[in-house]
């Protein structure tokens, strides 16, 4: 089973708690770090990373020599990534989404693999936590074929939780598209509120089941519950503010670590998600 935790907003506590999760899971499990631009799993879990792999993804390039400047890559391409002015024919790599359809579309043969590192898929392991995740490189600007790598190392026979990205754009699409169930974190504020709408608008278009938990649940209003009980979410576990945990969370300890009375509640989470 795949387990997606995931937010709209930044800054509620997703990898907190995905991490106490896996820490609370009692047997083989396996953490994907989905979040890519920005992958702090390893800061909590703090696994012996033994493997790491150079992503890369195909890119066209040009043969000038061959090339009859007809148009047809460039009139493909949805994505801009080539563009032709008289005599002059240009590609920006970085807007190559790598769909391969100018190399279909190109009768002259001008056009030749090549390929570019967008970052790395790093693996290792902590206890029973088989943990993976991608960093991508610096001013890469799609994350979307990284989530991708490091989804290709789930593994089906285990108990998977993936730490998604914030937000509601394609990284967050991608890294839950293929979980069983979809757990968002929030927080009850008005910007809480807010993005947890759009993120269950979005799960909702592809019919993702989903709950809800609270972090720090007693700071703000009652408006994210209320709107849970309107829309049929189940609200499945709420955390109130503790110091305690804020001070934890500051020296890189999970929720399980610096509060153990959390322990139970969340192991009854997890199986009741798994359920």
């Amino acid at each position: 089973m795949q387990i997606a935790v995931a937010s709209g907003k930044g800054g509620t506590g997703k990898t907190t708690v995905s991490t106490s999760l896996a820490l609370c899971a009692g047997s083989a499990v396996q953490f994907l770090d989905c979040d890519v631009e920005e992958p702090n799993g390893h800061i909590f879990l703090k696994p012996e990373l033994t493997e790491s792999i150079r992503h890369t993804v195909t890119i066209p390039r040009i043969l000038t020599d061959h090339c009859t400047y007809c148009g047809k890559c460039r009139n493909i391409c949805r994505f801009n990534a080539i563009t032709m002015f008289g005599q002059t024919i240009i590609s920006f790599t970085e807007l190559c989404h790598s769909c391969l359809g100018c190399f279909l579309v190109c009768e002259d043969n001008a056009i030749v693999r090549d390929s570019r590192e967008i970052g790395v898929v790093e693996r290792g392991q902590v206890g029973d936590i088989d943990f993976v995740h991608g960093r991508i490189r610096v001013g890469e600007p799609m994350a979307v074929p990284l989530i991708k790598a490091v989804k290709t190392k789930a593994r089906k026979e285990s108990l998977v939780i993936i730490d998604a990205p914030p937000g509601t754009s394609c990284p967050f699409v991608e890294s839950v598209c293929d979980a069983d169930f979809v757990l968002l974190v929030t927080e009850p504020t008005p910007f809480g509120l807010h993005d947890l709408k759009l993120t269950v608008q979005v799960l909702r278009t592809f019919a993702k089941p989903c709950g809800v938990l609270i972090n720090r649940a007693d700071l703000g209003d009652e408006r994210v519950e209320r709107w849970c009980q309107v829309e049929n979410i189940p609200v499945m576990m709420k955390i109130p503010f503790d110091r305690i945990i804020a001070e934890g969370y500051a020296r890189g300890e999970t929720l399980v670590e610096s509060r153990p009375a959390l322990r139970k509640p969340l192991e009854n989470l997890l199986q009741e998600l798994v359920q």
